[in-house]
């Protein structure tokens, strides 16, 4: 029996995206799924449009922008179907990704699942937010198979493999709609930007798998919603990565703030010698937003434990920092990292794999 998908898309005037986007995911080869259109109180005439163009689109209207966290989460209780699927109004699925998906669920583990992304604009290249799955360092600093930095791959095959992985991009997020419930869904105080990797790393924390399938392939256009240079994007990666640390780090967290605000510092002291003044003001405006939380998130923190079984699992966490790896030893790409992390630690071993 196939599972049953939800895809809900948020968006906030985007009809630009929607008309360029929606009919390939209309158009998905799938027997059972349903389409759930989060309207963030769009003014441009998204619900009319999409009203006249897909009726068989459930739109589900806002007073105001909730953002992404808040979309998503709001237009979950409209979701029937067992797999919720978030999804970008900005992405352009192959007509087949739902079936793979389904293959994964169905024969595996996996209780979180990640398409292959892919850019839009040059489609033989990975999508800066997703590529090949979500990894993570140490010190909390995300990156992805297929990108790291700035740096992304072209897709000659190398990353074919079902495998395990820290983080499922927001912009194509396969997740078990009892789980999502369970969890209480996406942080709304992030806002924007690292909610996926957050409620990702407390999933794991509960001793759930989340894993990449390469037969699902999504094109992204990436920074539908904001530009991927803006400070203001800056702001919300800087502020973020520090709360989700503050919630999610089984120890040593005072030495790994402490290093992380240092090395922050460091990022925005290039910003500032390198002409972007405004991204260095960024930086020096998540660090004061993060101290006026901090209190909050330690209280989620200490909440979480409650329900967090399991600890990170160290086979999903790179030993060393990335920034390190990159910047000074020349590593850009996921398999020049060193030899402690390899894909092959991470390979899901159920029957279909």
């Amino acid at each position: 029996m196939s599972t049953s998908f939800s895809i809900i898309i948020v968006t906030w005037n985007g009809i630009r995206h929607l008309k360029r986007f929606l009919p390939s995911v209309v158009e998905t080869d799938y027997p059972d799924f349903e389409i759930i259109i989060a309207d963030n109180a769009s003014t441009d005439g998204s619900k009319q449009w999409i009203q006249k163009q897909f009726p068989q689109c459930k739109i589900v209207t806002f007073d105001k922008n909730f953002g992404y966290a808040g979309g998503n989460n709001r237009a979950v209780k409209y979701a029937s179907g067992e797999v919720l699927v978030f999804l970008n109004n900005d992405a352009e699925p192959e007509p087949g990704w739902l079936k793979a998906l389904d293959h994964r669920f169905q024969n595996s583990s996996a209780d979180i699942i990640q398409p292959k992304i892919k850019s839009t604009v040059s489609t033989e290249m990975f999508e800066y937010a997703g590529a090949a799955g979500g990894m993570i360092d140490r010190l909390g600093y995300p990156f992805c198979r297929g990108r790291i930095f700035d740096h992304v791959e072209k897709d000659t095959g190398q990353y074919e493999e079902p495998v395990n992985i820290f983080w499922a991009s927001g912009s194509a997020f396969a997740i078990k709609k009892e789980l999502f419930l369970e969890t209480g869904g996406f942080d709304e105080d992030f806002e924007f930007h690292m909610e996926e990797i957050d409620l990702c790393w407390r999933c794991l924390k509960m001793g759930k798998i989340i894993m990449y399938e390469p037969k699902s392939v999504v094109y992204h256009l990436g920074g539908g919603s904001m530009d991927a240079e803006s400070p203001r994007k800056v702001f919300y990666n800087f502020r973020n990565s520090l709360n989700m640390l503050t919630k999610n780090l089984d120890r040593f967290l005072i030495p790994k703030i402490i290093m992380r605000l240092l090395l922050d510092g460091a990022a925005g002291l290039r910003f500032l010698l390198s002409g972007k003044s405004s991204h260095f003001l960024s930086i020096l405006k998540a660090h004061f937003a993060y101290y006026a939380m901090a209190g909050k998130m330690l209280g989620k923190r200490r909440r979480l434990k409650k329900y967090s079984t399991h600890k990170t699992p160290e086979n999903l966490v790179h030993p060393r920092l990335i920034i390190f790896e990159y910047f000074l030893r020349g590593k850009k790409t996921y398999p020049e990292l060193s030899h402690e992390f390899d894909a092959g630690k991470n390979r899901q071993h159920d029957k279909s794999v």
